[in-house]
């Protein structure tokens, strides 16, 4: 089990890291999958508009066709399964994305914590820890907030 772990992030992870990889692209996908999964799973009930929120972001941010969707959002599973914390995801994200990219990352999360109509205070957490350690600053983080808010219809706090 151990092996086979060390072996998908040295695969998947690790190699995303080197900017001239043609797999990085592929491993920053597996990495923002895994928190978009993570948020889903966070308050301990998923439900369809969630899943299909994940989709969504994932085909728009990574023009990705269905069978390369249903392939990455596998290995997200298996990633995020067999992390132990998110560390290895966002220390990707960081090399791999500028400031933009990242405030949309958590535009992305905000919308899939939002989907199914309410926050909750376990998504609130997980989306404080992941804005810190993307390095998202509190005025990005608001707005992204406030766009995911107007998106999904959800009314203001």
């Amino acid at each position: 089990m151990i092996a086979s772990i060390k072996e998908f992030f040295a695969q998947f992870v690790e190699a995303g890291t080197r900017s001239d990889d043609a797999g990085g692209e592929h491993a920053l996908q597996v990495a923002t999958a895994a928190l978009l999964l993570e948020m889903m799973r966070m308050d301990n009930r998923i439900v369809d508009e969630e899943r299909a929120a994940v989709a969504e972001v994932m085909r728009r941010q990574f023009h990705l066709d269905t069978t390369e969707f249903e392939a990455i959002l596998a290995l997200a599973e298996q990633a995020a399964h067999q992390a132990h914390d998110y560390y290895q995801f966002t220390s990707l994200i960081n090399k791999r994305c500028d400031a933009a990219q990242k405030i949309q990352i958590i535009e992305n999360m905000w919308r899939v914590a939002m989907a199914d109509g309410h926050l909750d205070a376990h998504e609130l957490h997980l989306m404080r820890k992941i804005g810190d350690l993307l390095h998202v600053g509190h005025a990005d983080y608001v707005a992204a907030k406030q766009r995911a808010r107007e998106a999904t219809g959800l009314p203001p706090a």
